[in-house]
């Protein structure tokens, strides 16, 4: 099975897919610092480690400010600055060994302009028969946990994912993004959906859409992280799998095929009506079809994987760190053996952030806090509102009744304190006050809330530990393997933010790779039943 990967972050769709047995033809990222961890991990090259005036060997740019042999200063390059790929110092040639297996750093606008430019290089790569392009185009305008802007630039980008699909012509297409893309913009003309409209983009270039919205802890991720879906199966490959299915998938492709037909005649569609996603937890036979049965392989509550089983044996007071099957699991499904990675004997993204006695004593009451989310009382958002305006807002008596049974974390860091009266508890409080009503504690029997790219959003579970996640306990609950290393810098901040991809956001961003598997596989089951006679 044959792959190109576009958006390709620091590897986790990649790491997935190659799992299953998928062979990369071109990864393509935006990001220099995402593309280091792609490159050390997947490609078995260390950039920081190459001989001052030589090149990568796995990684070309698109374009960029700094000659190649330049390489710490390309690794550190604002890619908002970088310039077209015919202006300067572009890598890239009309040679398909130059591409193959290699990945490919800069803009997928540029490197649309480059196939627009090179038709015989596409030839070449249309005949070595892709099976798949995937990716996930950046998701910050659809996602639910920041600002949703309809006219964001990025909205554009999976317009631009499926017009490189258009030029390389894969038997299947898989676009990735956030829940978000499914909510509708409420524009002054009406509601606009960004999901319909990108299959509908799909159309135009003769692929079928299929909607899915899952979920990767279905997949086995110890994380609820929702995500849309959207497989895009070209006319001839769609045709033979129509003809093939059983009447319980039939029904699903008879209603896309009925909503491409209407607009290649230019027919008004309409979402929801004409076409609809498939919801994992709506439509579970569906689901539980052999077809698409990896990404449900987990389906019941108790079935899920925790934060616990991710990052028990991780914690610094715990006297039996014993790995759970969880990870155990991870360490099976993705062997270190198979990839080209670097090995090492370090302990990898496991440093921990200090965090001052404040943000300490914070994390102890949100810890406590935890307990309330799962009795859905009102009484944590009663708290958070006095945590964050408490000369405005009293607490109510089941909130001051819970609190003063707990014990809280004093001023010396150390020392743990249960107060008398309403009184002390409330003066407490009143030193916590904050306007950051992101933070959460996990909950241990649970799985972990998505991974946002700060990380400030979450602390530890455990009430004798107050503090941040690690980068690797992020990438435990994202399913990464410990072997798999993220690299470049740790965090950022400041206006760098805007362009910087440290290891925390890189883990954020990533599709987690029990679930790029599980994608994998369905697009196998796919192609595997076009080819039966």
């Amino acid at each position: 099975m044959k792959y190109v990967e576009l958006f390709a972050g620091c590897g986790g769709l990649s790491l997935g897919l190659e799992s299953v047995g998928y062979n990369l033809v071109f990864a393509n990222e935006l990001s220099p610092m995402a593309g280091e961890t792609y490159a050390y991990n997947l490609l078995g090259e260390d950039l920081t480690k190459i001989p001052k005036g030589e090149c990568s060997k796995s990684v070309k740019w698109i374009s960029s400010n700094f000659e190649s042999t330049c390489l710490k200063e390309r690794l550190r390059e604002n890619p908002q600055t970088f310039p077209q790929f015919h202006e300067n110092n572009s890598d890239l040639s009309s040679s398909l060994k130059n591409l193959h297996g290699k990945l490919l750093l800069g803009s997928i606008i540029e490197l649309n302009k480059f196939f627009d430019q090179n038709p015989k290089l596409v030839t070449e790569i249309r005949d070595l028969g892709v099976d798949l392009v995937s990716g996930g185009p950046p998701c910050q305008s659809f996602s639910m946990a920041g600002l949703r802007q309809h006219n964001n630039h990025r909205n554009t980008l999976p317009m631009d994912f499926a017009n490189l699909v258009s030029y390389l012509q894969p038997k299947i297409a898989l676009l990735e993004n956030v829940s978000g893309i499914l909510r509708a913009f409420k524009l002054s003309d009406g509601k606009h959906y960004a999901w319909f409209e990108v299959a509908r983009t799909f159309v135009s270039i003769d692929y079928y859409p299929i909607c899915l919205h899952v979920n990767a802890k279905y997949a086995g991720a110890a994380q609820n992280r929702p995500r849309f879906i959207l497989m895009a199966i070209r006319k001839d490959i769609f045709e033979k799998i129509s003809s093939k299915t059983d009447p319980i998938i039939n029904e699903k492709l008879m209603s896309i095929k009925s909503f491409f037909d209407k607009e290649k005649l230019g027919v008004e569609t309409k979402p929801f009506i004409d076409l609809n996603y498939l919801d994992i937890e709506k439509e579970s036979v569906l689901f539980e079809h052999e077809i698409f049965m990896p990404l449900k392989s987990h389906k019941e509550n108790n079935e899920f994987h925790t934060v616990k089983d991710a990052i028990d044996d991780l914690r610094e007071n715990n006297s039996r760190p014993i790995k759970s099957s969880y990870v155990k699991n991870l360490e099976h499904l993705f062997r270190q053996e198979q990839f080209n990675s670097i090995k090492t004997n370090k302990s990898l993204n496991h440093a921990h952030r200090e965090n001052n006695v404040r943000v300490r004593m914070r994390f102890m009451l949100y810890q406590h806090m935890a307990n309330l989310r799962l009795s859905k009382s009102g009484d944590e958002k009663d708290i958070q509102k006095f945590l964050r305006e408490p000369e405005k807002h009293s607490l109510s008596n089941s909130s001051i009744n819970f609190l003063i049974k707990k014990k809280f974390l004093m001023n010396d860091g150390k020392s743990l304190v249960k107060f008398e009266n309403k009184e002390q508890l409330l003066e407490y409080l009143r030193q916590l006050a904050t306007k950051k009503q992101t933070q959460r504690a996990l909950i241990e029997n649970l799985p972990a809330p998505a991974a946002l790219s700060i990380p400030d959003d979450a602390c530890h579970y455990h009430r004798g530990i107050q503090r941040t996640l690690t980068v690797r306990e992020m990438a435990r609950f994202q399913s990464f393997p410990d072997w798999f290393e993220l690299r470049s810098k740790v965090t950022t901040g400041g206006k760098m933010r805007r362009y910087e991809v440290p290891q925390y956001t890189q883990v954020g961003n990533a599709v987690p790779p029990v679930l790029g598997r599980a994608l994998g596989l369905v697009v196998r089951n796919l192609i595997d039943l076009s080819k039966k006679t």
